[in-house]
């Protein structure tokens, strides 16, 4: 099963995942640093946000009834996107159905929120850097990207899917399950990624999980994430 037929299913069956559709509260926490340090200089309704992997449209959502953002949104679930459409009536925003490995159709400097939650991580290193080439490109000066995936420092679960599941790159492993190729950061290396064109605000990890007193033994669905506030030059 590719991915695409995978999370159509999912959306119409929730066989694997739980899926919410309550924005995600880290979005809403680098909101809330986003006005503590900036007021409403970024969130307002001048400002556009595009999510990479829209899902449902929740945090579209979210930002467009909070802030009167004007958003669009991809995924690559047709699925997703009927949900999508369905919960955004009367909201300044916009869908499609399509990879994010393809370029973005959308004109330079168009956005000033890019966001990127567990989206990016099934893409293979070229594709990541193409991908981070078009985020920069679309991004106002000065624009943000919220970004958030799987987290490998001090994660023994990450440690172990790595040695028993490689992928053919450093970082990486095919998913036991599901046989999807999944990427995972470090903090020092979503610094070096990004560091020649945008500047990191902040690094939020998550907890190490603990399942009966013992680091790392998380069950499935309670892997380590981090989320970032990334500022374009």
């Amino acid at each position: 099963m590719d991915q695409k037929e995978f999370w159509n299913r999912e959306y119409k069956t929730s066989e694997h995942l739980a899926l919410s559709t309550d924005s995600s509260e880290d979005l809403e926490k680098f909101t809330r640093w986003l006005e503590r340090q900036y007021k409403r200089e970024f969130l307002n309704p001048l400002a556009k946000a595009l999510d990479l992997g829209c899902g449902n449209g929740r945090n579209l959502i979210y930002l467009a009834e909070h802030y009167g953002i004007r958003g669009i949104g991809y995924d690559i679930s047709e699925a997703a996107i009927g949900h999508a459409e369905a919960a955004s009536k009367d909201l300044p925003i916009t869908y499609e159905a399509r990879s994010i490995a393809e370029p973005l159709p959308l004109p330079d400097t168009s956005q000033t929120f890019v966001l990127d939650m567990m989206t990016s991580h099934f893409l293979k290193r070229a594709e990541r850097e193409a991908l981070r080439a078009e985020i920069l490109r679309v991004l106002k000066p000065g624009g943000w990207l919220f970004f958030k995936s799987f987290l490998a420092d001090e994660d023994l679960h990450t440690k172990r899917l790595l040695k028993e599941h490689p992928a053919d790159e450093e970082g990486a492993y095919l998913h036991p399950k599901l046989g999807f190729y999944e990427y995972t950061w470090t903090e020092e290396g979503v610094y070096e990624f990004f560091k020649d064109d945008f500047e990191l605000h902040k690094f939020n990890k998550s907890h190490r999980h603990i399942n009966r007193g013992k680091i790392g033994e998380a069950r499935a669905g309670k892997r380590r994430t981090f989320s970032a506030y990334i500022q374009k030059f």
